[in-house]
């Protein structure tokens, strides 16, 4: 008896203590001084117009391959219609919300598990698709570059689609693989640094790929964004709890301790990289704008480039004074639309700004001709086939009459 009454006793001694350890007040991280929150700061600026500048540059090329295989193959690209943009802030308000009620119903570690197995794909492949060129300059030259295609087909004859065409080098398989190493540090560790570099691919890969197609479209998409952006972080913590809760590299980040603690410090400051991507598809536009000016300047490119640093900054600027999460692109849109649109005005070059289109529609007339020559090609190469066949057989005869001579 003495001995039940003795467990009974530790039982409710380690009952009591864990009791006050729970209801302990957790020990809050030690403020970061003022020079570790400026080099955070910096570096957030940094790393968020990094990829606005060179996905914007790179979205140049990319449109110019979009068009070339519109025109070679006489069906239009898809875009983002009116419809899309307007919907698009209520999409992301359902998937947020969705998000939110699943981490608090279930638990984060396991979530968590499967979210980072699906980025970790999305991310090793997003950094060889960036890598991949520099990575190829620096591969020795006893490696041969040999060309592969991946070609997956659906059905036979003329009701054969195709699915899938991919070209690629054995270049980029090695640089595949490297990046899947780096893809395992980020598996492993969580590395602040690896997730920086999965969040940049993605945000360069989304401004070079994400085509606004025209200002409209733009205006429409940011304005969207804008109140979604304002509702969410201002009214409610869904965003913060959300963005603190997705271990996944939506986000970049950086550590307010660095000076203190090194690369393993931990009190980070950090801004998703919608705050990069939704302004930097619209700086890319500009750009766009003024290669079609042919003016030999990118003054709209630059003023919008302009106008997002100096938003990123006040956006910083008032987090650090109310020490409060910032919707960014409350800062953001009006300085990005707002700064190209006023020297448009005084340039007289608004009509024309909001005339332009990335992917416009092709005139009819032009249409049936690129259907009728890809009909006529398909023609004559049937009856090339046919002659051929005709050719064979006839030489196969001519040498039977041989034989039997």
């Amino acid at each position: 008896m003495e001995e039940v009454t003795g467990i009974i006793k530790e039982t409710i001694s380690n009952l009591t203590q864990s009791i006050q350890n729970v209801t302990e007040p957790v020990p809050t991280r030690p403020p970061a001084t003022t020079e570790g929150m400026a080099v955070a700061y910096g570096s957030l600026v940094l790393m968020a117009i990094f990829p606005v500048f060179f996905g914007a540059l790179r979205s140049v090329k990319f449109h110019k391959s979009k068009l070339q295989k519109e025109k070679a193959s006489g069906v239009a690209s898809e875009k983002l219609s009116y419809a899309d943009a307007a919907m698009f802030p209520f999409l992301a308000s359902g998937t947020l919300l969705i998000l939110y009620i699943v981490f608090k119903v279930f638990s984060k570690d396991d979530l968590n598990r499967i979210i980072t197995a699906y980025f970790y794909c999305l991310g090793v492949f997003a950094l060889c698709h960036l890598l991949s060129p520099v990575i190829s300059r620096v591969i020795p030259g006893s490696i041969e570059k040999i060309s592969y295609r991946l070609k997956f087909t659906k059905g036979t004859g003329k009701t054969r689609n195709i699915c899938m065409d991919y070209s690629f080098t054995s270049h980029d398989v090695i640089c595949l693989i490297l990046c899947g190493f780096l893809g395992l540090w980020y598996l492993l560790k969580k590395h602040w640094i690896a997730n920086n570099l999965f969040g940049i691919a993605f945000a360069i890969n989304g401004v070079e790929m994400l085509l606004l197609n025209n200002m409209s479209i733009g205006c429409i998409l940011l304005g969207g964004l804008f109140v979604y952006d304002i509702f969410w972080v201002f009214y409610t913590d869904v965003m913060v709890t959300v963005a603190k809760s997705f271990e996944a590299p939506i986000k970049i980040v950086f550590p307010q301790d660095l000076l203190e603690h090194g690369i393993s410090a931990n009190n980070f400051a950090m801004l998703g990289l919608g705050d990069i991507v939704v302004p930097g598809i619209f700086i890319a536009l500009l750009l766009r704008f003024d290669k079609s000016l042919n003016r030999n300047k990118n003054t709209y490119f630059y003023a919008s480039f302009f106008a997002y640093v100096l938003g990123l900054s006040v956006t910083i600027f008032v987090m650090h004074m109310f020490k409060h999460a910032q919707p960014a692109l409350l800062y953001l849109v009006p300085a990005c639309i707002g700064i190209p649109m006023t020297i448009a005005l005084i340039k007289g070059d608004i009509g024309a700004m909001f005339k332009y289109e990335d992917l416009p529609k092709r005139p009819e007339s032009e249409k049936k001709e690129k259907k009728s020559k890809n009909q006529s090609e398909k023609n004559s190469n049937g009856n090339e086939n046919k002659n051929n066949i005709l050719t064979e057989v006839k030489l196969e005869m001519i040498k039977s009459d041989k034989y039997r001579t």
